[in-house]
């Protein structure tokens, strides 16, 4: 049990924690989950709440909902750390809830972080969820798939929070503003151009938007009259950075996406840097711009350079560990790779090119030769009749038909003579060469 000091009381409470929501009325986002007539909604409304996991982005309202449940439903409310928290206090917490529901009382356990938790762990909440003794709700910006374990996650409902829009931000910003849990005791002078400034680099964070809005108005300029005035400077000082013109949902931000990609294609290392400096500074979120570089090295590197991928991918993977500022250089490795390594577009044309044939003959039948024959009625209906096994082979080919009758004779994948790709032309030179000798 932690010690109260005697000045506690003194310390005033972060301005997210003073503001926030108690009641879905007051909640601010994920209109697609709480909206009117939503399902999460109705769930919390009716008293109705099972086991659930809540996945999306810091900042977006994941343990300000379960405290709404906490405070909307008819349930003793348990908050539980999976950073501090280990087996035995799991299993304290079990036998609580067990008196509880003895007494004819359901118990929310709310875990934070709940992917930092390990198998062990997640196996001690497993028996208590199955039983009914505990109704266990998640919070966890990993992807559940893979951060929770089967058992455990095939008997909670998954609900994906969204990052907020600027809009949302926005109205979260000018409530804190009025609202006397906030600064509405206060005359503070600060432009909505200003507080637009503060969404856009919050990048969808309420916590961030609230603790930078905190921020800039402690470092306000007080006047005579006892008015906090807020300027530009104070919030490029506050955040470190200057506001470029960017607006990540307008023009301006497909534009430099644009320039980033076309440098990069355009093998120039040193314009695709600049762009991807003009686009975090100004705040836009790394993991969108991983996202693109990912994209890239499929549709304009391919296997030209087999590696630009996994160079990619760990670029997103280091930008989703530690965030910005640090992940900038990791992007930079990334976009220079990219610009440096040799080009072919060939995957991305033979997809477009078997998307259109794909398209346009849905009913093809699959080839008999090469479908299952799982049961005894697909086997003397010619199922796999004729298949060859590749491997059986001294040469590991055969000439068997895989493509439908209509499309026989389709090439879609042309290969390059840029980079390995020169070297998997000559492969698929010989393959064609020593099937059409066969045929």
């Amino acid at each position: 049990m932690e010690q109260m000091s005697l000045f506690d009381s003194q310390i005033p409470e972060p301005l997210a924690a003073r503001l926030r929501p108690l009641t879905l009325d007051e909640y601010v986002g994920q209109e697609h989950l709480i909206g009117k007539g939503k399902v999460l909604r109705r769930l919390i409304e009716n008293d109705q709440v099972g086991s659930m996991i809540f996945w999306g982005p810091p900042g977006v309202g994941k343990t300000t909902l379960a405290q709404i449940i906490a405070h909307q439903t008819k349930a003793h409310f348990l908050n539980f750390s999976a950073v501090t928290s280990g087996i035995k206090e799991i299993r304290d917490l079990m036998k609580k809830a067990d008196a509880n529901r003895g007494f004819g009382e359901k118990t929310i356990v709310f875990v934070d972080e709940i992917h930092r938790f390990n198998k062990a762990q997640q196996d001690a909440f497993l028996p208590f969820v199955e039983k009914g003794t505990i109704i266990l709700i998640g919070a966890t910006t990993e992807n559940p798939s893979f951060e929770v374990n089967g058992a455990l996650l095939s008997r909670c409902r998954v609900f994906v929070l969204k990052e907020l829009a600027a809009d949302d931000i926005m109205k979260l910003l000018k409530h804190a503003i009025s609202d006397p849990r906030g600064f509405g005791n206060q005359e503070v002078d600060i432009s909505d151009d200003d507080l637009k400034l503060i969404a856009t680099f919050a990048n969808g964070d309420a916590r961030s938007a609230l603790s930078l809005l905190e921020m800039v108005v402690l470092n306000g300029d007080l006047d005579e009259k006892g008015v906090t005035h807020i300027s530009r400077e104070s919030i490029e000082q506050c955040t470190q950075r200057k506001s470029l013109l960017y607006d990540k949902n307008g023009e301006e931000h497909y534009n430099l996406i644009s320039a980033l990609h076309k440098s990069m294609r355009n093998s120039d290392p040193d314009a695709a840097v600049y762009w991807l400096a003009r686009m975090l500074e100004a705040g836009e979120d790394p993991l969108y711009i991983a996202r693109r570089v990912t994209r890239f090295a499929s549709e304009d590197i391919g296997l030209a350079d087999s590696r630009a991928l996994e160079i990619a991918v760990s670029a997103y993977q280091a930008c989703h560990f530690i965030g910005m500022p640090e992940c900038s250089v990791h992007l930079t490795e990334a976009v220079v790779y990219m610009s440096l390594a040799p080009k072919s577009n060939a995957l991305y044309m033979a997809y477009e090119h078997a998307k259109r044939d794909a398209l346009q003959d849905l009913a093809e039948p699959v080839p008999l030769v090469i479908r299952n024959a799982p049961t005894k009625l697909m086997d003397e209906l010619g199922y796999g009749a004729g298949y060859q096994y590749a491997h059986d082979t001294e040469e590991k080919l055969t000439n068997m038909q895989c493509l439908p009758d209509r499309l026989l004779g389709r090439e879609y994948y042309k290969p390059g003579t840029q980079g390995n790709e020169a070297r998997y032309k000559q492969r698929l030179d010989a393959i064609k060469a020593w099937k059409k000798e066969h045929t």
